[in-house]
């Protein structure tokens, strides 16, 4: 790769992760976020419904979880600063989503991924007002757009780095929390991070997600 190459990608990850962060000092970002109706908490736990949405996704065959995280953003962080059609820039939304290749994302909010063999998905949510239809489409073939029906999601939030094994660890505690609440989850737990990387840990807002029946009680 040439080093003019070099350079231009990471100064696009620099800005990407300026808009990400909303331009904060400490790194917490104020970008939108997909609207949801909360159905219900308690304390790190809760259920909501989020509508339909479009995702720009991007699957990655790495398999280990930070080679995924740095391609895939980078990917998609193209896709949204012009690398389209039109060539128009595109307000960022939390969380983005990042899964396990081989599931299909049910529904997204920050960066969210997920565990499965074969490598994992990464996916940015187009800010409300998007269809597929009016979105710009991507030059790079690699990404993707997809609409997302409606979804009601499990969610456990929790602070510090986003990590597989943090993934493993929360999904524990959310799967044992829907078993004793009586849902019934119905996708695999996927990641969903809302800060960037220089977010004091403490700060940084997380989530392991599951999508659950929405019929359950």
């Amino acid at each position: 790769m040439a080093r003019s190459e070099q350079i231009m990608k990471t100064v696009m990850l620099m800005l990407s992760s300026l808009l990400f962060a909303g331009c904060s000092v400490l790194g917490k970002r104020s970008a939108a976020e997909p609207p949801y109706e909360l159905l219900k908490q308690d304390g790190p736990f809760e259920v909501r419904r989020y509508g339909p949405m479009v995702i720009a996704e991007t699957i990655l065959d790495d398999e280990s979880y930070g080679a995924a995280s740095g391609k895939g953003f980078n990917r998609l962080a193209g896709y949204i600063f012009g690398r389209n059609r039109s060539k128009s820039s595109i307000s960022m939304t939390a969380p983005v989503l990042q899964e396990r290749r081989g599931e299909k994302i049910s529904m997204t909010a920050p960066v969210l991924q997920q565990r499965n063999k074969g490598g994992w998905t990464m996916a940015f949510v187009l800010p409300e007002g998007f269809t597929l239809a009016s979105a710009p489409e991507p030059l790079d073939p690699e990404v993707k757009l997809r609409e997302l029906p409606p979804a009601t999601v499990a969610v456990v939030s929790y602070p510090g780095l986003h990590s597989s094994a943090n993934l493993e660890k929360y999904a524990r505690q959310l799967r044992a929390w829907l078993e004793k609440q009586g849902y019934h989850a119905i996708s695999e737990p996927k990641l969903a991070s809302y800060d960037p990387p220089w977010t004091i840990p403490f700060l940084r807002r997380n989530e392991v997600q599951i999508r659950i029946a929405p019929d359950a009680s």
